[in-house]
């Protein structure tokens, strides 16, 4: 079985760093690392190779100047090998863009399932898992908090606010998952050291077929007009126990979908 995850690498979001004063977009000039989210994805594909008795997890990923620290990060987890897009002229690619080009990627690595976090901490779009299933023509099941594969067909468990859908496929296809839908393992000694020898390909927009005027802020055609600090944080709402408090309580957690 092979497993292609979708990891994006981010600036620490412990040191965020700055804005581009020309561009208004996050400055990507400095070490990244593998976004959290993307840690389950690289743990669920772990254990479905493990489940299948064998096969290979590989890595699809775009990040500037070259960066690696985050794919060494999810190849000291285990996987195989990664696939990393570089390219000055991706700067500023929107979500659809950033789709397009992954797609392109996973087409030729031809897996059997593709898994990618629901979104990034630096983008929060949600988009991109849906639009690679799109552009790849492949079916597409978000929110999965469990997979089962069986021969050309998978199973998954599709969280829901009320519950979870049960979800037939099949193969190949795109999954997205959620934080905390398993526990990602910490990359060992062994692991780390082996990180070291296993193949990373780096590829250009050219090498893919794409041209400069497709891609970037050519190519997405958006423009970050401004930028502006979010709003200081309200004082929350006090309940006074009033004999009726556990009411209130209960509206506010079925107001939020809590319950």
């Amino acid at each position: 079985m092979k497993v292609a995850v979708c990891v994006k690498q981010i600036p620490d979001p412990a040191d965020p760093g700055a804005l581009d004063p020309e561009t208004r977009t996050l400055k990507r000039d400095v070490k990244l690392i593998l976004d959290e989210s993307d840690s389950y994805g690289v743990e669920m594909a772990l254990q479905l190779v493990d489940t299948a008795g064998g096969g290979d997890v590989v890595l699809v990923s775009m990040a500037p100047n070259g960066e690696r620290s985050g794919l060494s990060t999810a190849l000291a987890m285990g996987a195989a090998s990664a696939t990393l897009v570089s390219d000055e002229s991706l700067v500023g690619s929107d979500a659809l863009t950033t789709a397009k080009i992954l797609a392109k990627v996973i087409a030729e690595q031809a897996p059997d399932l593709v898994i990618a976090g629901s979104e990034s901490s630096d983008g929060y779009t949600g988009t991109v898992p849906e639009q690679i299933a799109g552009v790849l023509g492949w079916p597409s099941v978000t929110a999965a908090k469990s997979v089962e594969v069986s021969g050309s067909a998978m199973s998954v468990q599709r969280q829901t606010d009320a519950g979870y859908d049960d979800v037939d496929c099949p193969l190949p296809a795109v999954i997205s998952v959620t934080a905390g839908v398993v526990e990602p393992r910490y990359p060992s000694f062994k692991g780390i050291m082996a990180a070291k020898s296993k193949p990373v390909e780096e590829k250009s927009v050219a090498d893919l077929g794409f041209s400069a005027d497709q891609v970037g802020w050519a190519g997405s055609g958006q423009e970050v007009v401004d930028v502006v600090d979010a709003p200081v944080r309200e004082a929350g709402e006090k309940i006074e126990d009033d004999g009726e408090a556990h009411l209130k309580i209960i509206d506010f957690l079925e107001s939020v979908k809590a319950i």
